[in-house]
């Protein structure tokens, strides 16, 4: 955060160098006293406004700072909190403690939000569906226009400020490993090896440290536009132990069904059309319901889900709008090569 940082006497020349050298994640500056209290705020158009006014070069930043600015307290700082300065088209925030010093400043510029999650892609999959694509290339690495479809996925989870990113590995797994050797826009993606197939989650006992109290668990084959910070409130919200993303399934019978009372007919049902979700393989976890999952043990993501049910613990369905093709067969992979193709 200290890029973002100024101190009051500092000249208007030292505020246009500092804003110059962070103009790729914003255009302004929190302004601060001998104490690191914040006292005001500046942006490129404050310093424009007070060149025009006749400010100097060389008088200090406290001359032109606005001092009426918008900051979140410590003890407030959460999620939807965040959104709701978003909203507000508000998007550089700092935030203070109780004494006013900057704790954190959050840029809403360059993340979508500040998600408190650990993420977990499993990548262990042998992706026999799709090949011979996946003969020497394991499917999470084949390339989906200008990059692979792991870094798709790494990529929008870094955009929404998740900051701890892990993938479990298998088939191939030493080409994972060696992608992820150097951090990916700032974030070090952390690689484990299962020693067997572990099924959809079960590998998650190798991962050695989680940071936050929820955690992230995602197929590394999705191409997906999902919103992380609507499935992380919606989670939130509802306070659920683990919440299944979900995406519309319709099925349409061209037929008339019986309806039947064994061989009695009551009726006929003329091409009847059925409405579903159908799990779309991401999940958010309370951290403390991963001990659920066995060590060294074949377990599903669904296995959990009825271990929790059973358990009496809630487990929601989050509808997921928006993109989402489960890339399993060449007809899916090229579906996603040519949907990418029209998306930003």
């Amino acid at each position: 955060m200290r890029k973002y940082i100024i101190i009051e006497s500092a000249t208007v020349k030292d505020a246009l160098i500092a804003i110059n050298n962070i103009t790729h994640d914003g255009e302004s500056l929190v302004v601060v006293n001998s104490d690191q209290q914040m006292v005001g705020s500046l942006t490129d158009g404050d310093i424009r406004r007070g060149l025009i006014a006749g400010a100097e070069l060389t008088d200090p930043v406290s001359k032109i700072m606005h001092r009426d600015f918008k900051f979140i307290k410590e003890e407030e700082y959460d999620v939807a909190h965040l959104k709701s300065f978003r909203d507000r088209r508000i998007m550089f925030i700092p935030i203070l403690d109780g004494q006013k010093r900057v704790v954190d400043v959050v840029n809403l510029q360059k993340y979508k939000s500040m998600l408190p999650i650990d993420a977990v892609l499993m990548a262990g999959g042998k992706g026999e569906r799709l090949r011979p694509f996946t003969e020497k290339t394991p499917k999470p690495l084949l390339e989906v226009g200008d990059k692979c479809i792991i870094d798709h996925n790494v990529d929008r989870l870094v955009s929404y400020g998740v900051q701890h990113i892990n993938v479990t590995v298998n088939y191939l797994g030493e080409q994972i490993e060696e992608h992820f050797a150097t951090p990916r826009n700032g974030v070090q993606v952390h690689t484990f090896r299962e020693p067997k197939f572990l099924g959809t989650i079960g590998s998650i006992k190798f991962v050695n440290t989680f940071y936050n109290d929820n955690v992230l668990v995602m197929n590394s084959d999705l191409f997906t536009n999902i919103d992380y910070e609507d499935f992380f409130l919606h989670f939130q919200m509802h306070d659920a132990e683990m919440s299944v993303a979900a995406v519309p399934y319709n099925i349409s019978i061209e037929l008339g069904i019986l309806d039947l009372d064994g061989r009695n007919i009551k009726g006929l049902i003329e091409k009847p059309k059925y409405n579903y979700y159908a799990n779309a393989g991401i999940y958010l976890i309370k951290k403390r319901s991963l001990a659920e999952i066995p060590k060294d043990t074949f377990f599903h993501a669904t296995h959990l889900v009825e271990k929790l049910i059973a358990q009496g613990k809630k487990v929601i369905r989050y509808p997921l709008n928006g993109t989402w093709i489960d890339i399993g067969t060449p007809q899916e992979y090229q579906k996603a090569k040519d949907l990418v193709k029209h998306l930003k």
